[in-house]
């Protein structure tokens, strides 16, 4: 596989660029970053964006600025740049006790009312994203609000169409322009404290749904409402759910989708299965959530949910990868026909409230006003998703502004999408190739990679590498440099796998007959694999136990190590989630991790396998109701061994190398530096490297630190 890098030709946005006079009769406009139209779209189509956090980070000193840099509100920026309406979360009551907000914004009833009312002022539309809960609700976590705790279906029911009858009359009241409702959010497993055993909708579920869409049409019969769901990527969910709705007759107009090109497949499959649910339920359709990053770095000190490891290679991490992506998405659910009415970019205005350096500072403002993702109050009523990882935001990378406040010209996709927009050629991004390979194979480096512009066109370039990839030696990671024809550097992630005795052990093949799976435990096609496109994933409503295990024979006698990957959410301490291997000798187990989605474990456990060749592997779990987690990358390796060969002298040569002032020596002279140096570095890296390897490649590097010539 390859992962597309930003290289480093960055795209130079132009102050102040604007199609704001361009009719979308017009054609393209001159402008820093390239659109392609998008032929035929609605002229109310909803160009939306979600800005809940906005009051928070105000209080906490974040300044929002127009196009000049002059401080601005932010609902007019938006207005200026083509949006149309804004989505504002509500949970029910974001405060503990003595009243320290959980954070992401505090957006309660009032809190949303008075960033509606501002976005009405603008002229913008308001679509109510009710949680049902007191914070975060997804896929992973729908807690009841506090103040239902302990209710039947039926209590949370009337419960649930009361507070939104009386949260939707305060919106009315105060004239905020509430044109759509969502009820509920990304209610694949559950709603208001009530979780579903199965993917199928049932009448619990259903009626929670109803009570909601009920109480909307009784407050705002002109509104829009909408229920809301994700991970289209899963074959067969949505029309799963869509026909579970219309079984219980849940009244509603929009099925609304997250779409994030990190997880959620392609925009072809995503305008497939939204186009299914249009012609066969009548319903309209849209996205309520999606976003791409403009660049990999942090910007307050608290660590992004997307960055280099996992981004993905759909679009570049830059200004320009932004405006593509979120041109597609509007394209991919312009492309459902009239059914298809919009798109919400998600948070696009959650800025750091101060830079990395201020960290400290940071703290201080994240829990006094919310403007992180989680306070440490939060930590009560989610102990499992928060415990002590609360702290400030995930998403500021993924913003449509500079972390100074002024827009970013992907902002101003929102108009380009109607004219079009052309820039000077730039490139974005280079390949970056990355393969694996058995112990002992060939490592053959491909001879392209591929050049992405900016205008979205791909140019693959001949490619000359480093002989550095002669020195690979056995099991372990290397980098192998190269260069482009044009002079772009590349570099080629190989990792040497040790010979695997597990069979189908990233559950790559459909055959799954070495595998015994137990429990809701399946192989599945999911962007949550931590190694290929498949994983086996296990999720439930109720407390459940899950399994996998194979046994192995053939196995020659010596010492191994069994690994395998987890990943999961929703699973306490108290939860059992164990690897174990078994011998002749005996067993031994480690536990396996779960911790936050995309943090992948990789748990170990020594083996000693005798005579017989004969090995039983298997992971179990316990796991708590709600519990969701991933297995994958399963591998019995041979042990290293051996004496480990001493590389000081190496190291030494290579950190000298490092503080070479390159700006005084030729490039000639340079580039036999660094073959030296990426020689250097992958003899450090082998796992089978001998003494006269690692001789040689000092020699190598001490040689070219000498030979450098002053430039003239």
């Amino acid at each position: 596989m390859a992962a597309a890098l930003t290289a480093a030709f960055a795209v130079v946005v132009p102050a102040g660029a604007s199609a704001a006079a361009a009719e979308p009769g017009d054609g393209p406009v001159e402008a820093g970053i390239f659109v392609n139209k998008v032929e035929g779209l609605s002229p109310d189509f909803v160009n939306g964006v979600d800005v809940s956090t906005v009051l928070s980070l105000e209080e906490s000193g974040v300044v929002f600025r127009d196009d000049a840099g002059q401080p601005a509100d932010l609902s007019s920026v938006l207005a200026d740049h083509g949006v149309n309406t804004v989505r504002v979360r509500v949970w029910n009551d974001p405060f503990d006790a003595s009243g320290q907000g959980y954070g992401g914004g505090n957006t309660d009833v009032a809190r949303a009312v008075e960033i509606g009312e501002r976005a009405t002022s603008a002229g913008l539309s308001v679509l109510v994203d009710f949680h049902y809960s007191d914070f975060w609700a997804d896929p992973a976590r729908q807690l009841a609000p506090k103040a239902w705790a302990g209710f039947t279906v039926g209590q949370t029911a009337a419960a649930l169409h009361d507070f939104t009858v009386d949260a939707l009359q305060q919106f009315e009241e105060a004239g905020v322009d509430v044109s759509m409702v969502q009820v509920g959010n990304e209610t694949n497993n559950g709603i208001a404290g009530y979780t579903r055993p199965g993917r199928e909708i049932d009448a619990p579920f259903a009626s929670l749904l109803q009570a909601g869409t009920s109480a909307v049409r009784e407050v705002l019969p002109d509104a829009l409402v909408a229920v809301h769901f994700t991970n289209p990527e899963t074959s067969g969910r949505y029309a799963t759910y869509a026909a579970g709705l219309a079984q219980f007759g849940v009244d509603y107009d929009v099925f609304a989708s997250s779409y994030y090109p990190y997880w959620h497949g392609t925009t072809e499959n995503h305008t497939a299965v939204l186009a299914d649910i249009a012609t066969t339920y009548g319903k309209q359709v849209m996205v309520a959530e999606t976003s791409w990053a403009h660049t990999l770095d942090d910007g307050d000190g608290f660590a992004n949910v997307i960055g280099s490891g996992t981004i993905g290679d759909a679009y570049p991490a830059s200004v320009q990868g932004q405006a593509t992506e979120l041109r597609d998405v509007i394209a991919a659910v312009a492309a459902v026909g009239d059914a298809g009415i919009g798109v919400f970019y998600w948070e696009p205005a959650w800025l750091p409230v101060g830079p990395p350096s201020d960290y400290d500072a940071n703290r201080v403002l994240w829990e006094t006003y919310g403007s992180g993702w989680a306070t440490s109050a939060a930590s009560d009523y989610d102990p499992v998703h928060v415990g002590e990882w609360y702290g400030g935001s995930a998403w500021d990378n993924q913003s449509l502004f500079a972390w100074d406040g002024t827009p970013l010209e992907s902002l101003r996709t929102f108009e380009y999408v109607r004219t079009g927009a052309v820039a000077p050629l730039e490139v974005v991004s280079v390949e970056q190739p990355s393969l694996s390979v058995p112990d002992g194979a060939a490592v053959e480096l491909p001879a392209t990679v591929a050049v992405t512009w900016n205008d979205g066109t791909v140019e693959q370039q001949a490619v000359a590498w480093s002989s550095a990839v002669d020195w690979i030696r056995g099991p372990g990671s290397y980098s192998i440099p190269g260069r482009t024809s044009a002079g772009l550097d590349v570099v080629a992630s190989v990792t040497v796998l040790a010979a695997n005795f597990v069979a189908n052990g990233s559950f790559e093949s459909a055959d799954m007959s070495a595998w015994t799976l137990t429990g809701p435990a399946a192989r599945t096609f999911a962007g949550d694999a931590s190694d290929g496109d498949y994983a086996v994933t296990f999720w439930s409503g109720t407390a459940y136990q899950a399994s996998a295990s194979q046994t192995l024979t053939g196995v020659p006698a010596g010492t191994y190590e069994l690994q395998a990957t987890t990943q999961g959410t929703g699973s306490p301490a108290g939860d059992s989630r164990v690897l174990t291997a078994t011998t002749a000798a005996g067993s031994a187990s480690a536990p396996l991790s779960f911790t936050a989605w995309n943090e992948f474990h990789t748990a170990t456990v020594p083996v000693t396998v005798g005579a017989d060749g004969v090995v039983q592997i298997s992971a179990t779990f316990a796991l708590s109701a709600g519990a969701w987690g991933v297995f994958d990358d399963v591998r019995l390796v041979a042990a290293t061994g051996g004496e480990p060969v001493d590389t000081s002298s190496l190291s030494a040569a290579l950190d000298a190398a490092a503080s070479v002032d390159r700006s005084l020596y030729t490039n000639a002279s340079l580039a036999t530096l660094a073959e030296a140096v990426a020689i250097g570095e992958v003899v450090l890296a082998g796992s089978r490297a001998t003494e006269a390897d690692v001789k040689e490649a000092t020699k190598l590097v001490e040689k070219a630190v000498k030979k450098l010539k002053p430039r003239k």
